[in-house]
């Protein structure tokens, strides 16, 4: 059981599966959750596509919109939050470093907030309805490559925000199992899906270092919220991308 706790505990905060552990997990337990993320992201990507072929004889637009809806129910729409969070700071704080931090925190969302989640919804839509009903490998990559930017995040980019949500994730991440499992993510990722998948994976590099510039050159580098916008951009980029060329 204890070796698979840092995998419950990722499951737990990531998902709204029915995981809940007792207690406050250790912070060392913590950290070594997020070598379990891209995993989580597989488990994610498994169920949606089961319930893809599951709908398969429902009409083409109700197919995409439960599709959709089932995405972000699994997720407790915690990274939808984190980029509208981003969002409202990335405008609102004008190119400053504490303002935007500032209003980070606040719990509200403004109109950028608003406009932003109605956009990216849309083109997820868009994109998981110009998949092929037999397209089930992006279902699987997808949250699978997007949550593999986390691990890779926190090794890279400072954790902006002394005792914020990701303090213990950035504290006790284990650098070494960290650069193995995103190494492991992307040799399984091009196993599954050839060169299709050398260009999701070209595709996320390029999403992760504009934002991780991004952030930088903002904050001098990470909080919570902009991870959690990492991943929502990382999703919406990559469906959009398969959509479009691939």
């Amino acid at each position: 059981m204890r070796l698979f706790y840092p995998f419950l505990i990722a499951l737990q905060f990531l998902t709204r599966l029915p995981v809940r552990l007792p207690g406050v997990p250790e912070a060392r337990l913590v950290g070594r959750s997020l070598l379990y993320y891209p995993l989580v992201g597989l488990v994610l990507g498994s169920v949606l596509a089961a319930l893809n072929w599951t709908l398969g004889k429902a009409p083409g637009l109700l197919h995409t919109a439960l599709l959709l809806a089932a995405w972000v129910l699994l997720t407790g729409a915690l990274h939808l939050d984190g980029l509208a969070d981003s969002a409202d700071a990335w405008v609102g704080g004008l190119g400053d470093r504490e303002r935007t931090l500032a209003i980070m925190k606040d719990p509200y969302c403004g109109p950028t907030a608003v406009v932003t989640l109605m956009v990216v919804l849309l083109i997820k839509f868009a994109a998981l309805d110009s998949l092929g009903p037999n397209d089930w490998r992006t279902l699987l990559l997808v949250p699978t490559l997007a949550r593999g930017t986390i691990p890779l995040l926190f090794l890279t980019t400072p954790y902006v925000r002394p005792g914020g949500l990701g303090s213990s994730l950035a504290a006790h991440l284990p650098r070494t199992a960290s650069m193995a499992v995103i190494v492991a993510t992307g040799v399984i990722v091009l196993l599954a899906a050839g060169m299709k998948g050398f260009w999701l994976l070209l595709t996320t590099a390029g999403v992760f270092l504009l934002l991780r510039a991004l952030m930088i050159r903002r904050l001098g580098g990470t909080t919570g919220d902009t991870a959690g916008a990492l991943v929502e951009v990382t999703e919406v980029t990559v469906l959009l991308a398969t959509g479009l060329v691939y």
